[in-house]
């Protein structure tokens, strides 16, 4: 269960890994903007525009995989199953952003291919 935790925590908190490159890159462009910083962001481009993209992309994700795990939670179908398809999300998810911060597209849809179908494994296993 422990693994399980650890992994939802880390990717509710993987948009505030995603931000600092985005911060680093709003600061590059002319200072970070506080107050109007998502106005900022769209002025973004190349590997500034992939970081927002990113770290928007770490909420998408998030809205899959937190209410999968909370369904698992409260079934108490905890098992090492559930625990690999939970690492397995967190190391696709980390990919994820290094193929976005580098410009892999086809790679970077590949990784969230697998991420998404660890989501989907927890529900067929749920359902088994």
């Amino acid at each position: 269960m422990t693994i399980v935790v650890i992994c939802l925590i880390i990717v509710v908190f993987m948009p505030m890994l995603a931000k600092v490159p985005l911060a680093i890159m709003m600061n590059r462009s002319g200072g970070y903007d506080n107050r109007l910083p998502r106005l900022q962001q769209q002025s973004l481009e190349g590997f500034g525009a992939r970081a927002q993209a990113a770290h928007q992309n770490c909420f998408e994700a998030t809205s899959y995989f937190a209410p999968t795990i909370l369904l698992v939670f409260t079934l108490n179908a905890i098992d090492h199953t559930t625990a690999y398809l939970c690492i397995a999300f967190v190391v696709s998810r980390l990919l994820y952003l290094v193929c976005y911060w580098a410009n892999w597209h086809i790679l970077r849809s590949s990784v969230w291919l697998l991420g998404m179908a660890s989501v989907v494994a927890h529900y067929y296993f749920l359902l088994a």
